[in-house]
């Protein structure tokens, strides 16, 4: 049987995982960020986020998201599937 506070933890999951917006510290769990350097990406406007009174810093969950997928990084199947697709369509062009 599950402890209380096992319990309770669990439930503030969930409801994290379902919240739209997200406080300054919840967005440094959600990203793994420390809390200085998140405030270094706020202050340099690196990373989308609000400040409805200009003091509270708010994150919307979708913008974070997206925020992460920025940079990919290419498989090395996709680079060989883009550059075989690459010299088939200039083979196509030369013709």
């Amino acid at each position: 049987m599950k402890s209380i506070e096992d319990r309770v933890s669990e439930l503030e999951q969930m409801v994290f995982m379902v919240k739209n917006i997200l406080s300054f510290d919840e967005a440094s769990k959600f990203l793994n960020l420390s809390k200085s350097y998140l405030y270094k990406l706020t202050s340099g406007n690196l990373i989308p986020h609000y400040k409805p009174q200009g003091k509270m810093l708010y994150f919307e969950k979708e913008e974070l998201e997206a925020w992460l997928r920025q940079n990919p990084v290419k498989t090395q199947m996709q680079i060989a599937r883009e550059a075989q697709q690459y010299v088939m369509s200039n083979k196509l062009l030369k013709k």
